[in-house]
């Protein structure tokens, strides 16, 4: 499948994108204020690059379980100077992690290229205009509820119906408001309003979302308390879990994986592309 990302052409089908998580926030679940400070995040991003990313995820806001939501004018301050020195110095092909239509619009005019909404426009009535405009490559999430509550007693009649449902309609909302089919990758958002066995279910079925939506899937379970739950470890130690989660996603039908550890992922991405391409 092709990805049109802000007049690109990108071939999901060569190999397994690996987008690295650069989050540039003082409380973030995995590695809470490590990159907060603007030359560490730039430090940073230029590793995961070197590391193997093919993608930087750069996120202001954390959207850990219970977290509170920061200023427009905040997020601004955060992501935008280092978008703008790492596109400006590597070239890297850029995705801001945002919820807000201005963050997203100035994220692109300082050199970012794909606009990844966990929302999936729901947040922020103005979102599918600007991912329309820009031409912007767009990743949709499934969440149930927000940030704040996602994580109180998610409940569930049929998972897979209801996830690729809910995808399903966002993604038909983002092309009447004139996003292009071929700009959109689904994600079902992995420890986003989901207990453990919702986790496990959405990994080992993601191929049957990527059969029912027609579209590329992201998997995003690095580091994530499922992998804590079943190999009772804390976030620091989950790795070999996280290689595990991002190996299954791969067999499954996983075009991008989104990750923390991006040299060891890129190992495991590449490792599961050359079995899986063997035969």
């Amino acid at each position: 499948m092709i990805w049109q990302v802000k007049g690109r052409a990108i071939d999901l089908e060569a190999k397994t994108l690996v987008m690295g998580i650069l989050n540039i926030t003082p409380d973030s679940f995995s590695d809470a204020g490590q990159f907060f400070d603007e030359e560490e995040a730039i430090t940073r991003g230029k590793q995961m690059l070197a590391d193997g990313a093919d993608i930087l995820d750069i996120g202001g806001e954390s959207s850990r379980p219970g977290s509170a939501p920061v200023s427009e004018a905040e997020e601004l301050r955060r992501v935008i100077p280092v978008i703008d020195r790492l596109q400006g110095e590597t070239g890297a092909v850029i995705s801001v992690d945002t919820t807000k239509a201005r963050v997203a619009g100035e994220a692109m005019e300082a050199g970012a290229s794909i606009i990844n909404d966990i929302s999936a426009m729901r947040f922020d009535p103005k979102m599918a205009g600007t991912m329309a405009r820009t031409e912007a490559g767009i990743v949709l999430m499934h969440m149930k509820g927000t940030p704040a509550d996602m994580q109180k007693d998610p409940v569930y009649g049929d998972l897979l119906a209801e996830v690729a449902g809910f995808l399903s309609e966002r993604g038909q909302f983002a092309r009447q408001a004139g996003v292009p089919e071929g700009a959109i990758v689904y994600d079902p958002g992995i420890g986003f309003g989901k207990t453990v066995r919702h986790n496990l279910e959405l990994v080992n079925r993601l191929g049957e979302l990527k059969t029912r939506l027609g579209r590329p899937m992201l998997s995003g379970p690095s580091r994530k308390s499922f992998i804590g739950a079943v190999l009772n470890l804390p976030v620091e130690e989950r790795l070999e879990g996280t290689g595990a989660a991002v190996a299954l996603s791969i067999v499954r039908g996983a075009s991008i994986i989104r990750v923390h550890d991006v040299r060891e992922m890129a190992r495991v991405a590449k490792m599961a592309d050359t079995i899986l391409r063997a035969v």
